[in-house]
């Protein structure tokens, strides 16, 4: 099976955030693969090994993403590409679907896994975009998948119950939470890594330029919430505590 997975590179989630001038702050920051996209590699490299194959890691970004191509590689993918979107002023989920979709475009994908959202913008809106590019049939959100002869059978999270699909192949799929559990690279398969295939790709290389890409979106403006008042204990007996939360719930948080 020909395997792709659309990888993320995201801040760390226990990183605390830091904003100068309406700017994430990355200096020092560390960053990983985004977490959902964890489920995407694990079960694209558990898909090859039952099927046979090639499993190819996908991102879009700068060369810092190398290290988190590295860490797909090393839990078992076959060949990872870096495509360099530097030269984008500002990009958002359209820009990086249309990158994308034009490296895919003639890859001849069986399968494109990509993680239900990312933790750092959180739209869900990369895999299905790219989906429509490539003109694939899409299903998010999924929690199993069993791939028989030319057809998947997938079922998917649905706001807590959950529903099966059956979909002919080519699909791309995003995975959620429960799909299975992510392994750690072992100390061979980061050595492993280091010698695997890690190609990178201008938008040049692409038939792309800067105008085909441009964001749909602008940023208006980005701060952190507000920090958060430390709590009230309510002291004295049972009616007197129930008068005062009433009377707060009116005055400081006028929910009633």
């Amino acid at each position: 099976m020909n395997i792709f997975v659309v990888l993320k590179r995201t801040f760390d989630t226990e990183e605390k955030i830091t904003i100068n001038n309406g700017t994430v702050v990355e200096e020092g920051a560390e960053f990983i693969i985004n977490p959902y996209d964890e489920y995407a590699v694990e079960e694209a490299i558990n898909l090859r090994d039952e099927h046979g194959g090639e499993v190819t890691v996908v991102t879009v970004g700068d060369e810092d993403g190398e290290k988190e191509l590295r860490t797909a590689l090393a839990m078992g993918a076959d060949k990872a590409v870096l495509i360099d979107s530097e030269d984008v002023e500002a990009g958002d989920q359209f820009t990086t679907a249309m990158i994308l979709a034009a490296y895919l475009k003639d890859k001849q994908a069986d399968i494109v896994f990509a993680g239900n959202v990312a933790v750092d913008n959180g739209s869900g809106q990369v895999g299905p975009r790219l989906a429509v590019e490539l003109g694939m049939s899409a299903v998010t959100t999924i929690t199993k998948l069993d791939v028989e002869g030319d057809k998947a059978i997938i079922e998917r999270d649905v706001e807590g119950d959950h529903e099966v699909v059956e979909v002919s192949l080519p699909v791309l799929v995003t995975c959620q939470q429960g799909l299975n559990e992510p392994r750690y690279p072992s100390l061979p398969g980061i050595m492993k890594a280091k010698k695997k295939p890690l190609e990178i790709l201008e938008l040049d290389d692409l038939d792309l330029d800067e105008d085909d890409v441009e964001a749909k979106t602008k940023v208006v403006e980005r701060f952190l919430p507000p920090t958060k008042e430390a709590g009230k204990v309510l002291e004295g007996e049972i009616d007197e505590q129930v008068r005062e939360l009433v009377s707060l719930l009116k005055s400081e948080a006028k929910v009633i």
